[in-house]
């Protein structure tokens, strides 16, 4: 059985991708019967060339993509195959900013400070006070 599925080249951490036509039991890197594309997900931006007339041609011969290669034919055929993200912030820096917006909103919500008024007398509780006759009656 032929599989269209991803062989890889390159150095150490850059690699580079042929999009090859190859026996399903095959080596991923060894010899192949044919290449359709590549692929290259280190570079900026992204390399993905395919001819879709070869991949088509061998789909019809019976050759069966791997998901990883039925995958970036899709995002190839989508038109846009690789979008630029917006930047986001770290999670060290979103921190900081949520930290920034709590210090701006504490001195809002100060406690209220409660004033006594220097005409009012300051309320005490009373003891009362019992004398030993009223309690020795009996």
């Amino acid at each position: 059985m032929l599989k269209i599925k991803l062989a890889r080249f390159g150095k150490r951490k850059q690699p580079h991708y042929r999009i090859v036509i190859n026996e399903a039991r095959d080596k991923r890197d060894g010899s192949y019967v044919a290449s359709v594309g590549h692929y290259a997900p280190t570079q900026e931006p992204k390399i993905l060339e395919v001819n879709l007339e070869d991949y088509k041609a061998w789909l019809a011969k019976g050759a069966q993509p791997t998901e990883t290669v039925a995958a970036l034919i899709k995002r190839l055929e989508s038109g846009n195959p690789f979008p630029a993200k917006k930047p986001q912030l770290s999670k060290k820096a979103k921190a900081k900013q949520a930290a920034a917006v709590e210090a701006k909103a504490a001195p809002a919500v100060e406690a209220p400070v409660v004033e006594t008024s220097p005409t009012a007398p300051e309320s005490t509780p009373e003891v009362a006070e019992a004398t030993p006759t009223e309690t020795a009656t009996t």
